[in-house]
């Protein structure tokens, strides 16, 4: 099974989770005495379960080369997961519907470097796929108690690949 990039938009990301961007799109207003530009509540961190709590950290990736097998996914049943590029660099995205995972729903989407995710809690996706070099993703999570990470390793007969850009 091959899977293809697609660009990420909202239209298209909506049954997984938020896109986090700048655009024409978004409730914006004046600040800062008129210095700066408010894209306001572009997506709602979800890490209230089970007592849980808002969390950032900073994740390093290293480049993926293709083409590049999928081997696992992953969600978070406790709450959602938010990536925010850093580093300049677009990378890509793989998920599959919330609920039992299914091979044959995965998606992939092509996320440019003015691009963020909020994965909705539960959402099926791989973890960070940085192209063009070593990138930072500053990542809104849930902390606390309870297991909040469910993976779901992929058989390799058939492969699952994701194609060259």
């Amino acid at each position: 099974m091959e899977l293809r990039p697609e660009p990420l938009t909202r239209a298209a990301f909506a049954q997984f989770g938020d896109v986090i961007q700048v655009s024409e799109e978004n409730q914006k207003f004046s600040i800062n005495h008129g210095l700066t530009e408010c894209h306001h509540n572009l997506a709602t961190p979800d890490v209230n379960a089970e007592g849980g709590w808002p969390m950032i950290s900073i994740f390093r990736s290293q480049a993926v080369d293709f083409p590049f097998p999928i081997k696992v996914m992953e969600r978070h049943p406790l709450g959602s997961q938010a990536f925010m590029p850093l580093s300049g660099n677009p990378y890509l995205v793989v998920v599959a519907p919330a609920g039992d995972f299914r091979l044959t729903e995965l998606r992939s989407f092509i996320a440019q470097s003015g691009q963020g995710v909020n994965y909705h809690r539960g959402t099926w996706h791989h973890y960070c796929m940085a192209l063009h070099g070593c990138s930072d993703f500053l990542v809104v999570d849930r902390g606390g108690q309870g297991s909040n990470c469910d993976e779901f390793p992929i058989a390799d007969d058939p492969p699952v690949v994701i194609a060259p850009e």
